[in-house]
């Protein structure tokens, strides 16, 4: 299933030209898939919403009954026709699509990773896709991320995509590959390619990038200008982390504050999520952490994430946030023809 959404971004990509409209074009073209499930989670939290106080009126009638209690709520969600599951239910439904989503754009960035490296350590020009400020949309969006990319990247590719990649390479290209690796690295002198190249677990991978691949890397010229730092700005300390700004940077930090930004407006102004019914005894204290909880955390992982991820990240919320309001308004005029139509029907 990966693979086949892989092949539908990568086709948007050879119509667009552009990863990075290509990453917007694919996200909202199965967010628009997704809708119906959007629309049949909503009714169900809206109806929820609506029986909520009585559910509460049971709760403290029949406190002390829990038997009781479990039968009248029964009894009340048969009556007003809701089910349960109505609300959670199509959310749930959605997950495994846009989890196979996020692992297709992955592999995607991590296969432009390995090429650019196997790009530099061969003598030809990377491919550096480009969009609007970001220099390179495989790497984050960010002054204290070079253009090139890192042993961090390349290692979180994993094994699959790296023995993936190294299928797809022909003879020539594995030996004047193995070729430069023993010119640049003393420890691979004498070793066959499938030693160098050894993607049998997590540990040998691992091995590979930093015992041969990095150590190549950073004896390139071109590799060594790509990652160099602006003097005096290297490895400084920052709070509780040490950050490096490159002379060649990347981004300039829109994207993960972005991610932030529209996070947090789709906490706020998602009446969805701000019409959920509180339970009993629930501190409200807890809605406001998760409404700033969450902007935080969004910033957090797209600074250590591709930007083609972060643009993932901030298209999703701009989408479900004007989604949203649309579907609230449409069920709420729905709602409101059908409150009309009853109360003609009484008044008859």
């Amino acid at each position: 299933m990966t693979a086949w959404f892989k092949s539908i971004l990568e086709w948007i990509y050879g119509v667009v030209g552009s990863y990075g409209i290509a990453v917007m074009i694919f996200t909202v073209m199965f967010r628009v898939i997704l809708t119906p499930f959007e629309v049949s989670s909503r009714k169900g939290m809206r109806k929820m919403a609506a029986i909520q106080p009585k559910l509460n009126e049971l709760q403290k009638k029949y406190a002390n009954d829990q038997a009781k209690l479990q039968q009248k709520q029964s009894e009340l969600m048969r009556k007003e026709h809701y089910n349960p599951l109505s609300g959670c239910l199509p959310m749930l439904l959605q997950w495994p699509i846009l989890l196979i989503m996020f692992y297709a754009m992955r592999d995607v960035a991590s296969e432009k990773l390995i090429g650019q490296a196997i790009s530099l350590l061969t003598g030809e020009t990377p491919k550096y896709e480009s969009f609007l400020w970001i220099k390179n949309v495989f790497m984050a969006d960010s002054p204290f991320t070079a253009i090139a990319p890192d042993a961090t990247g390349l290692i979180a590719a994993g094994q699959g995509v790296w023995q993936g990649v190294f299928n797809g390479l022909s003879e020539l290209q594995k030996t004047n590959l193995l070729t430069v690796i023993q010119q640049y690295v003393p420890a691979a002198a004498g070793l066959g390619f499938e030693e160098v190249f050894n993607f049998a677990s997590s540990a040998t991978l691992s091995t590979t990038i930093n015992t041969y691949v990095m150590p190549a890397l950073q004896q390139i010229p071109a590799y060594v200008a790509d990652v160099a730092a602006v003097p005096g700005w290297k490895n400084v300390g920052f709070l509780l982390f040490s950050v490096t700004l490159f002379q060649n940077f990347n981004g300039l930090l829109i994207l993960p504050l972005l991610s932030g930004v529209t996070q947090w407006a789709m906490t706020k102004f998602n009446p969805a999520m701000q019409q959920q019914p509180q339970p009993a005894g629930q501190q409200k204290g807890m809605g406001n952490f998760m409404t700033w909880f969450f902007p935080i955390f969004s910033v957090f992982i797209c600074l250590s994430s591709n930007a083609g991820f972060a643009l993932y990240w901030v298209t999703i919320n701009i989408f479900a946030t004007v989604q949203s309001i649309l579907i609230n308004k449409y069920l709420e005029s729905k709602d409101a023809k059908q409150k009309a139509l009853t109360e003609g029907n009484t008044a008859k």
